[in-house]
């Protein structure tokens, strides 16, 4: 069993800068990769960034490529989501998940653990 707390979400202006922090409890197998999901009203889950728990091989949306920035602390447990050059479009609920099984890392159903997910404005 693993739990997910994120954290680090809130208001900024276009052009600006969040950290997300995902705190991840118990065991994360080296097997394991960690997602970054989010969601705004009216629409459906969408893929983010992830990253492989061993060897940290990431994966973008088109969408975030170069803006947002996905990396990992092994002995923390902790999973990182720096977003720079914000966008309004970005606004939506941010969750971190565990995938604990092979299939398509842009798939949220391919994800076991998830997080409460946290809240990003950004204010045009």
């Amino acid at each position: 069993q693993v739990q997910l707390v994120e954290s680090g979400g809130g208001l900024v202006q276009a052009g600006g800068s969040l950290r997300l922090s995902c705190a991840a409890s118990g065991r994360i197998l080296s097997t394991y990769s960690m997602g970054w999901f989010r969601q705004a009203p009216g629409k459906e889950r969408e893929f983010v960034a992830a990253i492989l728990w061993s060897g940290g091989n990431t994966y973008y949306a088109d969408s975030v490529k170069g803006r947002l920035t996905v990396s990992k602390d092994n002995a923390k447990n902790t999973v990182y989501l720096q977003m720079n050059s914000l966008k309004p479009e970005d606004t939506a609920v941010y969750y971190c998940a565990v995938r604990a099984r092979w299939g398509n890392i842009r798939i949220a159903t391919n994800y076991d653990y998830w997080g409460q997910g946290t809240q990003v404005t950004v204010s045009s």
